[in-house]
C-alpha cells in the first residue's frame, strides 16, 4: 500500500510520521561553501621531504615507498630537475593537472556538494574532480585512463570517503605528482577521506596503493583554508601568459619576452 494511501487511512499525526521518517533517512550534507586555498608549498608529500627549498630546488626530494624500479625512475627525474630539464607536462599549458596533482596547486578551490555527487573545482583549469555518491565504479571494460579517473564515494558523517581508479600513468607523459618528478603507474588506486578538521581546515587524506610502483600504501595529507566570506574564484589558463611556446614542427620550446619576441633559438637551426 502506498504512503499516500496510508495517509488517508491513518491519523494526521501518523501521516506526518511517515513523511518525517523519509526525511531523516536522507544524508545531511555539510557546508563546504566558499573559496579554499591550499596551505603550504607544492611538495606533494611534505611529511617525507628532505632537502631545503621547494620542488625545483636541487637536493629536495620525497620518500614514497617505491620499489627499486620506480625509485630508479624517480632518481632519473630528480637528476633532470636538478639540471633544469625536467619535462613537466603542465608547461605545455594544454594538459590538466589531473588527480591527485590538482589538489596540490597554489591556487584556490570550490566544493559543490549535492545528494548525488560532489565536485572539486580548481581555479587552475580545466581541473574538475567529480565524485559520484549514488553509484559504483563502471565495469573494468567500461573504464579507460583519464586525467581525473573515476571516483565514487560515500559519507561517513560529514567526511566524504571516495575511491579513485583508472588514472593516466606518469609513463604516458601526461601526469606527475609534483615538480620533483614524483610519479605513479597506471595501476594506482587512491582512497581519500575529505572533511573539515578540528582546526576548521579542509583536510584531504589520500592513501595511494600501486602494485607496480609501491611496496606499501603511501599516505599523503593536504590541507586547505577557507578564505574570507565573499571571496571569489575566477578561472584562468596559463596560455594567457605563456612565454614558452612550442614549435609545432621541431618540438623545440622557445622563451619569449613580454612583447612576444623569441629570445632564444633552437640549437638545431
Amino acid at each position: 500500500m502506498s504512503t499516500t494511501r496510508n495517509c488517508l487511512i491513518t491519523s494526521v499525526m501518523g501521516c506526518a510520521g511517515l513523511l518525517l521518517a523519509g526525511v531523516t533517512l536522507a544524508q545531511e550534507l555539510p557546508d563546504w561553501s566558499g573559496v579554499w586555498q591550499m596551505q603550504g608549498g607544492t611538495i606533494f608529500d611534505a611529511a617525507t621531504k628532505t632537502g631545503e627549498g621547494g620542488t625545483t630546488a636541487p637536493g629536495v626530494r620525497e620518500h614514497p615507498p617505491y620499489n627499486a624500479e620506480y625509485e630508479a625512475r624517480y632518481q632519473a627525474n630528480l637528476a633532470l630537475r636538478d639540471a633544469g630539464a625536467f619535462p613537466d607536462p603542465n608547461t605545455t599549458c594544454g594538459l590538466p593537472s589531473g588527480f591527485p596533482r590538482m589538489m596540490n596547486l597554489p591556487n584556490v578551490y570550490e566544493f559543490a556538494v549535492t545528494d548525488k555527487q560532489v565536485w572539486i573545482i580548481a581555479e587552475n583549469g580545466p581541473n574538475i574532480l567529480r565524485i559520484y555518491t549514488d553509484r559504483e565504479h563502471p565495469a573494468p571494460g567500461d573504464m579507460w585512463p583519464t586525467f581525473t579517473g573515476d571516483s565514487v564515494g560515500h559519507w561517513e558523517g560529514e567526511t566524504l570517503v571516495f575511491d579513485t581508479l583508472s588514472l593516466h600513468s606518469s609513463a604516458s607523459g601526461n601526469t606527475i605528482l609534483d615538480r620533483t618528478g614524483l610519479i605513479h603507474s597506471d595501476a594506482v588506486h587512491i582512497t581519500s577521506r575529505l572533511g573539515i578538521n578540528a582546526d576548521g581546515l579542509m583536510e584531504l587524506v589520500m592513501t595511494l596503493e600501486d602494485d607496480k610502483a609501491l611496496t606499501a600504501p603511501w599516505v599523503v595529507t593536504k590541507r586547505y583554508r577557507r578564505l574570507e566570506e565573499g571571496a571569489r574564484a575566477y578561472d584562468y589558463a596559463c596560455n594567457e601568459n605563456n612565454r614558452n611556446p612550442v614549435d609545432p614542427v621541431t618540438g623545440w620550446t622557445y622563451t619569449t619576452d613580454t612583447e612576444g619576441n623569441i629570445i632564444d633559438k633552437n640549437p638545431g637551426q
